[in-house]
């Protein structure tokens, strides 16, 4: 099994939930999209992740201590990815003049991190175990 940093995942979190609101208060959908081709990046090729290089140069030099434990990442990246989705859909409709339907989408991703930071309730993570479960029972029901 693979592991994962909790510690890396809040200072991601936390690293969402600020640049993200303050791209909707500048306003400046530019910073939500950077933020999230940053996520795609790393969901996708988390050896390449720009936030994971946040973490090592800023996060650990603020004193947090890597807390790693036993569990495959995927569900995390999956999670990053669709948190992406959302930064770059917020991005392109205030880039658009969509200001209300980019502050919506902003504020879904801020809420979605805040869940996950206070209640440890990772709704991508729970998207990507449906998504793998309906996966196998479709493969199940070809046989």
């Amino acid at each position: 099994m693979n592991k994962t940093d909790l510690s890396a995942l809040k200072f991601n979190q936390l690293t969402v939930v600020s640049v993200t609101a303050l791209a909707l208060l500048l306003p400046a959908p530019w910073l939500a999209g950077l933020l999230g081709a940053a996520m795609l990046i790393g969901a996708l090729w988390p050896a390449f992740s720009p936030m994971r290089a946040a973490y090592r140069s800023v996060g650990l030099r603020l004193g947090l201590k890597p807390e790693v434990v036993d569990e495959s990442p995927e569900a995390h990246h999956f999670a990053q990815g669709v948190g992406g989705v959302f930064l770059l859909a917020s991005a392109l409709t205030g880039l658009a003049g969509l200001g209300a339907l980019s502050t919506v989408l902003g504020i879904v991703v801020i809420l979605l991190a805040l869940l996950n930071l206070s209640a440890r309730i990772c709704v991508g993570c729970l998207m990507y175990f449906q998504w793998r479960m309906i996966s196998y029972r479709l493969a199940q029901g070809r046989r």
